[in-house]
Parts: C-alpha cells; sequence; structure tokens
C-alpha cells in the first residue's frame, strides 16, 4: 500500500522498519526537524530521519502541518494512507482528510487509557499490570479515534521506560502491519472508544522528576524506573543534586528521607511508608554507580537527610 509515514524517533522508526519489510511502499516520510542534542548541543535527525534516508525514501520536516504548503507536499505524495508514530506534531483535519483509507496512529497505551504525549512512563508511575498498543483511526481530538486493533502485554515488575518501550516498540511494529493487511482486504472495523477509562498522559515534566521522600517506597520505586533511562529521578543530599537510578522496596521507618543504613555496600533511605534500599546513583557530572562503589566515594551516614532536588 502506498503511505507517507509520519514519525521521528526509535519507537516510530521500528514501525517504519516492519511495514517495509513487508512491502509498502513508502511516498514520502515526516519527521520532526532537527533538535539540539547531546552536551555540544549540535542538530541532531531522529531515528525515522536516518532509516528513510538509509532506504532513499524522501523526506519531508516542516515545523506545522497547518499551512498549505505542508498540506500540498503530503497530497503530492498521492499516498493511499497516512501511518502516524510518535511523530510530535498535530495533524489537522486538513491533512488527515488526505489520504482516502484515512490516517492511522500507532499509540503505546490501551486506550482510552493513557491519552497524550508520555503513555509509557504514566503507565509504570500508576502501577498498571498491563499496557499495550492500540491501532486507531485519527480524527481531530487528541487520541480519540476508533479503534482498529488493540493488544495487551503484561508490565514487569522490573520494567523500566527503556524496557517497556523496547517491546511495545516491537508490538506495534507487528500490530500496524496486520492493520494494513486488514485494511487492504476489507477487513478492518473501527470500533468507537469507551466513554469510560479515559486518562490523560500528560508529558513529564521536570519538577515530576523529583523525589518526594514522603511518599510511599512503592510510588518512589515505581517513579526511578519510570524516568529510566531519562531524564532519571532526582534528589540532593547535603545540597549537592543526585540522580537515583535503581533502588528496591525494603523494610524500615524513619522521618521521610532519612538515610537507615548506610555501608559499605547499602544504602537504606526512609520514606513515607517503608523504605528504599538504593541500588545505583550517581552524582552531577559524574558516571552512575553501583551503590558500594559511590559511598567508596562519599561516605554516608545513618541520619543524614535525603532531600528535594534543586
Amino acid at each position: 500500500m502506498r503511505m507517507v509515514f509520519a514519525g521521528t524517533p526509535a519507537f516510530a522508526a521500528r514501525a517504519l522498519a516492519a511495514l517495509l519489510a513487508s512491502g509498502h511502499e513508502i511516498a514520502l516520510a515526516l519527521t520532526q526537524p532537527e533538535r539540539p542534542a547531546g552536551r555540544g548541543l549540535k542538530p541532531a535527525s531522529g531515528a525515522v530521519q536516518a532509516l528513510a534516508e538509509q532506504h532513499g525514501i524522501p523526506t519531508y520536516r516542516p515545523a506545522s502541518l497547518r499551512t498549505p504548503e505542508a498540506q500540498e507536499r503530503i497530497g503530492a505524495a498521492r499516498p493511499e494512507v497516512l501511518v502516524v508514530a510518535a511523530y510530535g506534531l498535530i495533524l489537522p483535519q486538513a491533512a488527515l482528510d488526505i489520504a482516502p483509507r484515512g490516517a492511522l496512529n500507532i499509540h503505546a497505551s490501551l486506550l482510552p487509557r493513557w491519552r497524550g504525549a508520555a503513555p509509557i512512563q504514566r503507565a509504570i508511575l500508576a502501577g498498571d499490570r498491563d499496557s499495550g498498543i492500540t491501532i486507531m483511526r485519527m480524527d481531530a481530538g487528541l487520541d480519540t479515534g476508533p479503534i482498529l486493533m488493540q493488544r495487551s502485554l503484561a508490565v514487569a515488575a522490573d520494567d523500566d521506560a527503556q524496557t517497556l518501550h523496547e517491546r511495545l516498540a516491537e508490538l506495534g511494529a507487528t500490530l500496524i502491519v496486520a492493520a494494513l493487511e486488514a485494511l487492504a482486504k476489507g477487513l478492518a472495523r473501527a470500533q468507537p472508544q469507551p466513554q469510560e477509562g479515559a486518562t490523560y498522559a500528560s508529558k513529564i515534566s521536570k519538577h515530576e522528576t523529583v523525589l518526594d521522600w514522603s511518599r510511599a517506597a512503592p510510588e518512589l520505586e515505581r517513579a526511578i524506573r519510570a524516568f529510566r533511562p531519562a531524564p532519571g529521578a532526582r534528589t540532593t543530599l547535603r545540597g549537592e543534586p543526585l540522580k537515583i537510578w535503581s533502588a528496591r522496596i525494603a523494610a524500615g521507618q524513619g522521618a521521610p528521607g532519612t538515610v537507615l543504613e548506610a555501608g559499605p555496600a547499602a544504602l537504606r533511605i526512609a520514606c513515607g511508608e517503608r523504605a528504599l534500599e538504593v541500588l545505583e546513583l550517581q552524582r552531577a557530572g559524574g558516571r552512575r554507580l553501583a551503590v558500594g562503589e559511590f559511598l567508596r566515594g562519599l561516605a554516608v551516614r545513618a541520619g543524614e537527610r535525603f532531600g528535594a532536588a534543586r
């Protein structure tokens, strides 16, 4: 099937690779403009841009799809269908109407739960037992379109944003190929999303990454996993900013943020309920260290207090 594909990061690139392997014709790839990245803040393109270039697929990186120029560029590709995955720009109704078979979106949640920008992190933060992929027919709302296909997978107790992302990306790639096959055969039947259970997965803000030690240990443990590998869960010790990358729930009680046990290879911190045993952490400008190595470089004493990050 001839299509225009819209996506930017690795999640979308996995789907694009599957579509190419399945023999679909990608007439044009839409991806976001280059963004500064890395310590040097040099402009960097996304994974979709790189994959499209490898396969000789024309690419277009508009700042908006609301302009007549952008819509004309999509129309000139003569797509039968638009496929969208983690694109990052809003598709106005005029763009959605270009392809006769409509626009299909690969969304990393079981809609209507977790509509919006950060469904993977929100699922982990909330302690959801299941996540999944929804293939929906896009409308003008925010992830409100009717569902063509949906598959679930279990969220593992040790899943972080990266591991869950990888499994969902693989599932999304498989499911979009199946959905397009059903569409081509006239077997696809879109069902309206349920009215009940809708939640919104807002983008992760910087203040959310600060560990509030007055919260229960299970909540903080989930936050650490949800913010790994980026942007990291933040705290301070003696006024110095730290990131905690790995921890597990432990027994103990005390004033929230108080060090209950320290060294030589153990660091246990009191939470609002129970405690966290920290396994991996990082000082500002340093590298991620296992707790034993960290404590050899910075002596921590029982009774000290971890606090909010600046």
